[in-house]
């Protein structure tokens, strides 16, 4: 009886201890989340990124709202629920943290007017079960600006055949961050016209010879939050569709120069069988090797390193036209199809190769299916690639006058003989090298509308 008598204050006690732990339990809520917000751009514009994240690791997040306000217009862009933890326990998952990634613009909010609006996120605490968990409001003010900027053709008489270059002098408003020429889904970097004023620009750019429509070919210009202002500005477009020719595969040929290009491509993982080795040479690293060409665009030098005519193979004869669509066969039947993007020219054995102009060494090594070779720049995105080498004379980073010896010409890579694959780039893009052969297309093209910004003349022979 008197075990009874001291057992039930005790339970008494835990009891009372009990209902106090459910009522705090009932009554308490997580701490209030931190918030912050992280605008991608400096403004919204078009489509600006915002970056949300809330954190509350103790007891974790309920809720996430993003609005976007302006004036007495609001417009939610992104919400999101979270798992939290009941106040009783100390341990479990919750959403510690939420990471949301939304834009604002006039995509999401069609009523939007230049000005500023307020990125508004509310962010709610784990709850109990009487009480609303605890709110965090933050806010962001920024400017809201859609007007584009200016852009004004200089230069006239633009005349552009597919697979050709060409050039262009204009004028961009104090606004522009990015400008340029945009030609399908291929884009020419704009530069400071060499002498003219703060905002005088130039470019130079080609039609690439997949592009049949001219009206594709635009100027841009581009503000810092992706306000974007296009101007058209070709006078006449000449297509040229590509020459077709057919090229017969033997054992013989394939025997010859698979191993060597495989061996030196180790990325690549040779079958054993002819057609897809070949198959594997001729379409990924012909892939692998476009785009190395276009990322040594990257490394161009902002100056005209030329002053004089291009030079051509001395004595070499052209034994393919540019752009060809070649139709591959082996065995009798149709195995692949490849543009060839350049020049074949042909001349005796081990032919002396020039430099077709005075520029910088920026490859000189094996490029896969072009084996030995060497790339110059000339400034300017423009840049000369000479393949197929036998031997290389010079080194990256070397200056070379015009006319200096690169190597000599051969059959490595995949080459059917000895001869010097030729070709010009722009901004990385294969463009037609009877063009930049031409002194009267130069001066006509190129040294009228870029008046003293190009040092160019005829009778200079550096």
């Amino acid at each position: 009886m008197q075990r009874k008598r001291r057992i039930r204050p005790l339970l008494w006690l835990l009891l009372a201890l009990l209902l106090a732990g459910l009522g705090a339990a009932g009554l308490r809520v997580g701490p209030a989340p931190r918030v912050a917000i992280r605008p991608a751009l400096p403004a919204i514009g078009p489509a600006t990124t915002l970056a949300v994240e809330v954190v509350e690791p103790a007891r974790g997040i309920s809720h996430v709202e993003v609005d976007l306000v302006q004036g007495t217009h609001r417009q939610r862009l992104i919400e999101r629920s979270g798992a939290t933890l009941p106040g009783w326990r100390p341990f479990g998952f919750r959403d510690r943290e939420i990471t949301l990634g939304t834009e604002a613009g006039r995509a999401t909010t069609p009523a939007l007017v230049e000005g500023s609006a307020i990125v508004r996120v509310t962010a709610v605490g784990a709850p109990s079960w009487w009480r609303r968990g605890r709110r965090t409001v933050e806010e962001l003010e920024l400017p809201v600006r859609f007007t584009p900027p200016t852009i004004e053709v200089l230069s006239t008489a633009t005349y552009v055949t597919q697979g050709g270059s060409e050039a262009v002098v204009y004028r961009v408003g104090p606004s522009t961050v990015r400008d340029g020429v945009r030609a399908g889904d291929r884009f020419f970097r704009g530069w400071p016209l060499p002498g003219g004023g703060a905002q005088d620009r130039f470019a130079l750019f080609a039609a690439p010879y997949d592009l049949a429509d001219g009206g594709a070919i635009e100027l841009v210009a581009v503000d810092d939050v992706g306000n974007e202002r296009r101007a058209r500005f070709v006078d006449r477009y000449s297509p040229l569709p590509p020459h077709t020719d057919e090229v017969q595969l033997s054992d013989a040929f394939l025997d010859r120069v698979l191993p060597a290009i495989l061996a030196a491509a180790p990325a690549l993982r040779a079958t054993g069988d002819r057609v897809e080795d070949f198959l594997l040479v001729n379409r990924e690293l012909r892939r692998q090797n476009a785009r190395a060409l276009e990322q040594l665009a990257g490394e161009s030098v902002p100056a005209f390193l030329w002053n004089a005519p291009f030079l051509a193979l001395p004595g070499g004869q052209v034994m393919s036209s540019f752009a060809d669509r070649r139709v591959y066969y082996y065995g009798g039947r149709e195995i692949d199809r490849q543009d060839h993007l350049g020049f074949d020219l042909a001349s005796i054995r081990h032919a002396d190769v020039p430099a077709a102009n005075a520029g910088l060494v920026v490859l000189a090594r094996d490029l896969g299916i072009y084996g030995n070779t060497v790339v110059l720049d000339h400034g300017y995105g423009l840049m000369t690639l000479y393949a197929h080498l036998s031997s290389i004379d010079v080194a990256p980073g070397e200056r070379v006058k015009r006319g200096q010896r690169l190597g000599r010409s051969g059959e490595t890579g995949l080459a059917g003989g000895d001869h010097l694959h030729f070709s010009f780039l722009l901004q990385g893009l294969p463009v037609r090298p009877v063009e930049w052969w031409d002194p009267a297309w130069i001066a006509n093209r190129l040294k009228r509308k870029l008046g003293n910004a190009l040092p160019y003349s005829t009778a200079t022979g550096g």
